[in-house]
């Protein structure tokens, strides 16, 4: 997960995120209302949406972003954020508790999945599957 994630509030003009993504060299950035993530914007939506509905640069963020906000939690294993990301076809995941902790991104799974051996795998697997077994067994 990278921790330094870039933000704007939702009135930041679609052109400014733009540039404050360029510069950051990212390809995301998380609309924020009153510090709260409320929805996140790709180069995706940006080649997309601004385009599609010839929005001006200047659009607020919330015509672009895409709402409301998957996530998941600090301690959501690996391969659970693998599958969501994977079931919602997205390449970027906001981990969020109660506030903005960072991202991690499609690259950052290849790169974790890389270097894992299989015994490694095997774990994760089998740990995913312990966690979905104790949510679906009545206590």
């Amino acid at each position: 997960m990278t921790k330094a994630v870039i933000s704007v509030d939702l009135n930041t003009p679609a052109n400014v995120a733009a540039k404050m993504m360029e510069s950051a060299g990212v390809g995301s950035i998380i609309v924020t209302e009153k510090g709260k993530p409320i929805g996140i914007i790709t180069e995706r939506d940006f080649a997309i949406k601004m385009i599609a509905y010839a929005y001006p640069p200047h659009s607020k963020v919330t015509q672009i972003m895409s709402s409301p906000i998957i996530h998941a939690k600090p301690n959501t294993p690996i391969l659970e954020v693998a599958d969501l990301m994977a079931r919602k076809r997205i390449r970027k995941l906001p981990i969020i508790d109660k506030e903005l902790v960072g991202i991690i991104t499609a690259t950052d799974l290849l790169n974790i999945f890389t270097f894992c051996t299989e015994e490694d795998l095997k774990k994760m697997y089998y740990n995913f599957l312990t966690q979905i077994y104790d949510q679906t067994i009545p206590q």
